[in-house]
């Protein structure tokens, strides 16, 4: 899936909180925000191994919920929504399709590394590649609750997403021919 589905993955989960404790909706958008990006900063090494943690981040996502629930503090809040985030980014890329940059020719059976078992996960290819059709209608669909409930800069960065998401989605097949060969 595209990043911004991912970060807009966050922003729907973190949405009813912010909804209902407004003071913490910066906190738990940004939180939000990074986590749905930082998974795939492993990009330089290995896709979808070396940040993603689709079974392990759970044990972390959970009591990093319990301490933002005990002690909600912007602190504890927004390292919540990172966490969590974070983890169902990892975990929703096996219902997606691999890592590869051209998954409609090279398909492999790699969809995210799970380091407590020691293997790849397969790919579900239920978003065939990220930039798909369906991933974009994701990503707008899963965008909505955090227009309704952010506002301010946040909805201007939620918006420039959707953008960004719906540009990328209508260019996806035709970046690999523009890709640099260095970065394949």
């Amino acid at each position: 899936m595209m990043a911004t589905t991912h970060v807009f993955t966050g922003l729907a989960v973190v949405a009813p909180v912010a909804y209902v404790a407004p003071d913490f909706a910066v906190a738990l958008a940004v939180g939000a925000i990074l986590g749905g990006l930082a998974p795939d900063f492993d990009l330089i090494r290995t896709h979808r191994r070396t940040l993603h943690f689709p079974v392990a981040g759970l044990v972390v996502a959970v009591p990093a919920v319990v301490l933002a629930a005990v002690s909600p503090l912007i602190l504890t809040l927004a390292l919540a929504a990172f966490v969590v985030t974070a983890w169902l980014h990892a975990a929703s890329d096996s219902i997606g399709g691999g890592p590869e940059m051209d998954p409609w020719n090279d398909r492999t059976e790699r969809a995210v590394y799970d380091h407590v078992r020691g293997r790849w996960i397969r790919p579900r290819r239920w978003i065939r590649y990220d930039g798909a059709p369906e991933d974009a209608v994701l990503g707008v669909a899963l965008a909505i609750p955090a227009l309704v409930v952010f506002d301010g800069w946040l909805t201007a960065v939620i918006a420039g997403g959707v953008t960004v998401s719906l540009v990328y989605a209508l260019l996806r097949r035709r970046l690999v021919a523009w890709t640099p060969d260095w970065l394949e």
